[in-house]
């Protein structure tokens, strides 16, 4: 655990890829496979589920550093982080214990979960003692499954391809379903990463034909074209040499059909086949040996519905046929990168578009569909159909050269796919609430709650009724002006929360909107940013329920509760 938390000290201390680069080669060299193979899943976004409730921890911090309830209410308010608070609170460290990641992880923390608190609180007063403030604050991140670094995948991949001397991208291929929050990551996993190539021990992690099992591919990635549509033709060329589909608003996606089994599998790396018993029973109608690569979404009456209907999904442990019945899912496929127990992905694009569609053609099922290709006759026709993607329910077009074969992660190396993405809804809303960020924004109130005017000007008893949280978009410069205006008009404080006089709007951009029984607006966003600082607009000016009900798809455009 030392060495693991001196790492993270080393990565959270510079903004230096190269620095980072180094820390985790030197790291990855010294360490035993088997916490090295923890470290691996943690650094790259592999969270087990929280392992301590929160009120256990804070009687643990209480009680081990004699402060009352109201003063650690304030420290941690402070500090902006659990985790952090409980570090700094606690008394120095009593021992020494020179126990490995692994075996903490494996021994002390995952048997933690699911203890009834009077077994709890004893065993983590043991815990934390033999650890010094950087060695806490590691440990209690990963019982609150809070632990992040500034570190990426590909930066992890890059130091795994240091390490073995191998390509990154083979590096990635390996790692596919590394993080899936069922994974118990070993040594033999973290060995199969680094094996050389044609080395038959890298088992289901590595990329052999015959040990591949269920996992997927290395999702290729699309790039976001800020281009003028006027330069299409001197940058892109012909649209003719590009196939071009519309971006669906969905999950992306691969059905894996390999030893009589279907797996199915997000572009997060999480295994969902059971949340879409569709998907699986379509997967079986491919023969062994095939992976499609698509979108899923809800499909019904022969369109793809709002991306909300497809969130009750996500969320739902228990698919009721109801639930299935009104919210059916299907993969709108767009690539194949395995056939017949073959890999795909170096045949270019058109090639592979052609034996999609083919396979589809032999081995229908209902809830697998192929992704329409789009035809226009030049750059600005299709710029006239992209007019109408708000309608259509999708984002925009995805622009994918026709020579291209399927990378690895968001890379130009062997073709591009580009996403040429709609403009965002906008609308000028009202800061009413703030809180305190997090890491180096915690000292900071950057979280802010925005409202819309319930009635046009004038009406009697208009008023300011919430409808989004944002926390980015804002320069460092801006973020500290508008923590100065929160402080400056305060009205009352709830917690962590602060209700601030309403004095300042913005501009809120968002990819979408539907309605929502359970936001008091009646409308949900999805993916609120701040767009700029509305300095020049008077609060009376801002947009009203009406008019952010004016944006919603036609079918739901009743007037708002």
């Amino acid at each position: 655990m030392k060495a693991f938390a001196a790492l993270y000290g080393e990565l959270d201390s510079t903004t230096s890829n190269n620095a980072k680069l180094a820390a985790l080669a030197a790291y990855l060299r010294a360490a035993p496979p088997a916490d090295a193979a923890w470290a691996v899943y943690f650094l790259s976004g592999g969270k087990p589920r929280q392992l301590v409730p929160v009120a256990i921890l804070r009687s643990l911090a209480e009680q081990a550093s004699r402060l009352p309830s109201w003063l650690f209410e304030e420290s941690y308010q402070a500090v902006g982080d659990l985790a952090e608070t409980l570090a700094l609170l606690l008394p120095p460290a009593e021992e020494r214990d020179d126990a490995g990641l692994a075996q903490w992880v494996e021994e002390r923390l995952l048997p933690l979960r699911g203890l009834p608190p009077d077994v709890l609180l004893p065993r983590l007063d043991q815990l934390w003692r033999p650890l010094d403030a950087q060695g806490r604050l590691v440990l209690f991140k990963l019982i609150t499954g809070s632990f992040r670094v500034g570190v990426s995948r590909l930066l992890v991949t890059r130091a795994l391809g240091e390490v073995a001397g191998l390509d990154p991208k083979r590096i990635a291929e390996r790692m596919v379903g590394y993080t899936d929050v069922s994974a118990r990551p070993d040594a033999a996993r973290y060995l199969a990463l680094l094996a050389p190539d044609g080395d038959g021990s890298n088992g289901s992690a590595g990329h052999d034909e015959s040990a591949r099992g269920g996992q997927p591919y290395p999702f290729f990635l699309a790039h976001p074209l800020q281009l003028e549509e006027t330069r299409f033709d001197e940058v892109l060329g012909s649209p003719q040499r590009w196939q071009v589909e519309w971006k669906w608003d969905g999950i992306r996606a691969q059905i894996v059909r390999r030893d009589g089994k279907v797996w199915v599998w997000s572009r997060g790396e999480d295994l969902i086949t059971e949340r879409f018993p569709e998907l699986a029973e379509a997967g079986m109608a491919l023969p062994d040996g095939t992976v499609i690569d698509g979108e899923i979404v809800v499909w019904r009456d022969d369109r793809v519905q709002p991306f909300a209907q497809l969130q009750q999904r996500i969320g739902r442990k228990n698919l009721t046929p109801r639930l299935l019945r009104e919210a059916p899912a299907a993969l709108l496929a767009y690539d194949v990168l395995e056939w017949e127990g073959q890999d795909c992905r170096t045949l270019p694009q058109m090639q592979r578009r052609a034996l999609l569609e083919r396979v589809l053609a032999e081995h229908p099922a209902p809830a697998l569909l192929p992704s329409p290709l789009v035809q226009a006759a030049d750059w600005q026709d299709y710029g006239r159909l992209r007019e109408s993607s708000r309608e259509r329910g999708v984002e925009g077009f995805m622009l994918k050269a026709a020579d291209a074969a399927y990378g690895a992660g968001r890379t130009k190396d062997v073709g591009v796919w580009w996403k040429w993405k709609v403009d965002p809804y906008a609308i000028d809303a009202v800061l009413i609430y703030a809180q305190r960020g997090h890491g180096r924004r915690a000292s900071l109130y950057t979280d802010f709650t925005f409202a819309v005017w319930n009635a046009p000007p004038g009406t009697p008893g208009r008023e300011l009724v919430p409808f989004a949280k944002a926390y980015s978009g804002l320069t460092d410069a801006e973020m500290r002006k508008v923590d100065a205006i929160v402080r400056r008009t305060t009205v009352e404080t709830f917690g962590p929360v602060r209700s601030v006089e309403p004095t300042q709007v913005f501009e809120l951009g968002f990819e979408g909107i539907a309605r929502s029984s359970r936001h008091k607006s009646g409308i949900a966003v999805r993916f609120p940013r701040m767009l700029r600082w509305r300095t020049d607009k008077p609060v009376e000016e801002a947009d009203t329920l009406q008019t952010l009900a004016a944006l919603l798809p036609e079918a739901e455009r009743e007037a708002p509760a």
